[in-house]
């Protein structure tokens, strides 16, 4: 299940952004992903899932393994809590959502629309989803957004459960989840050479 990342050059608009990105995520790892805003973070997270592909390099493992959560919840607002968990499950094919509803605590909301959902308690739901996906390899940007401590808390608590039964997440935050282990990689030294000298363009004539 091992997710191998091997000098891969990633691209945003066409421009590279990162470039010589290695990396080994293995059963129980967690990696976090640090670097300011526009470092490429997401753009690495999206060419590791394959939305994307990578400029050079390789990427190996990712078949099916991935289970990609955006800045999107992914919800259909006028189902319940109880059916966006049913739905998703149907389409991995995973069966029950009981675990989901109880690890983020939504059985209280279960029959609630999402669109009547405060925005932490859909961020919450959009993670739920990971739950049912049965798959090992959690990609996540900014999970935590909208969340408050508590939810915070849960969250990271779902992660190191994931992980403790095997599976393995890559993260990209900006805040300490507090996961013992957890690995950091902070991609500013990894900038491309271009992105770098764009950067000094944008700032010679701000």
């Amino acid at each position: 299940m091992d997710l191998v990342v091997e000098n891969v050059t990633c691209l945003r608009g066409g421009v590279p952004v990162l470039e010589g990105v290695s990396f080994t995520l293995s059963a129980g790892d967690v990696l976090v992903l640090r670097g300011p805003n526009g470092s490429g973070k997401t753009t690495l997270l999206r060419t590791v899932a394959g939305l994307q592909p990578a400029a050079a390099g390789t990427l190996g493992g990712a078949e099916d393994n991935i289970a990609y959560g955006a800045h999107a919840d992914g919800l259909k607002a006028t189902l319940s809590v109880r059916d966006n968990l049913i739905f998703w499950a149907g389409i991995y094919g995973t069966g029950t959502i009981d675990e989901a509803l109880d690890v983020f605590e939504l059985r209280p909301l279960a029959e609630r629309a999402a669109q009547n959902l405060s925005a932490g308690q859909k961020r919450r739901l959009g993670l739920a989803r990971l739950l049912v996906t049965g798959r090992p390899i959690w990609v996540l940007d900014e999970p935590t957004v909208s969340l408050d401590a508590r939810s915070v808390a849960i969250f990271a608590g779902a992660v190191r459960r994931h992980c403790e039964q095997g599976g393995a997440a890559l993260i990209a935050t900006h805040i300490d989840l507090g996961i013992e282990g957890a690995r950091v990689l902070d991609v500013t030294g990894l900038r491309a050479r271009s992105h770098m000298a764009a950067d000094g363009f944008h700032e010679a004539f701000s």
